[in-house]
This record gives structure tokens, sequence and C-alpha cells, in this order.
């Protein structure tokens, strides 16, 4: 199991943890959101818990709570820049749909 960071994603999420040095790294996870089921969360990790999965990618700490790696695992996480615009961008192989803003997705029934 998992996630994998492009350089462009790992860069940004390095510029994050240098403005707050007591965070432990960055936690990647999921919410009930949008008109598709779930969305995608990219937070500083204050902690790490029993249920946390640590993945260290280029001396980068990437934090995932167990009940949502199986809908995540896999992924990989980019950030791209369009204009004024800028985001990560979730390439998730687990995703069986998405709604039309791109802002949730769905999963099949039975992960």
């Amino acid at each position: 199991m998992a996630i994998q960071l492009t350089p462009a994603a790992r860069d940004r999420m390095q510029d994050f943890l240098k403005k707050d040095p007591a965070a432990l790294g960055v936690r990647f996870g999921i919410k009930r959101t949008g008109c598709s089921g779930f969305g995608y969360t990219v937070d500083l990790a204050e902690a790490i818990v029993e249920n946390d999965r640590v993945f260290d990618q280029d001396g980068l700490r990437l934090v995932v709570d167990a009940k949502a790696l199986p809908f995540v695992d896999g992924t990989e996480i980019d950030f791209q820049r369009a204009g004024l615009n800028a985001t990560f961008v979730f390439r998730n192989p687990n995703a069986t749909g998405a709604c039309g803003c791109g802002e949730s997705f769905t999963v099949a029934a039975d992960i």
C-alpha cells in the first residue's frame, strides 16, 4: 500500500511544513462531501495516532488514517499551476466516478 507524490506535490507540501515547524508531516485523507460522495483533504499533521499509516517520500512524512487508506491506496498526488490557479491533483485508481465539478469522487461499494 502506498501513496505517491510527484516532485511538484512534495515541494509544495514541504513549503507548507516550513511555515509550521511543529507539524509532524502532511495528513492526506478523505471526507464525505459533494455530489459524488468523498472529497480529498490535505492538512498539516499535528499528531500521529495509533491508526495512522505513515509514508515517507524523500524525507516528507505523509500521514493517512487507516480507515481512509482503502479509498486512496495507490493514489498519485501532483501539484499543478495553470495561470493564476494552483491546486493538488489526485490520480486515484480506486475512484470509479467523479462529479462534474471535480470536487468529489465515488468508489466501488465493496471497499
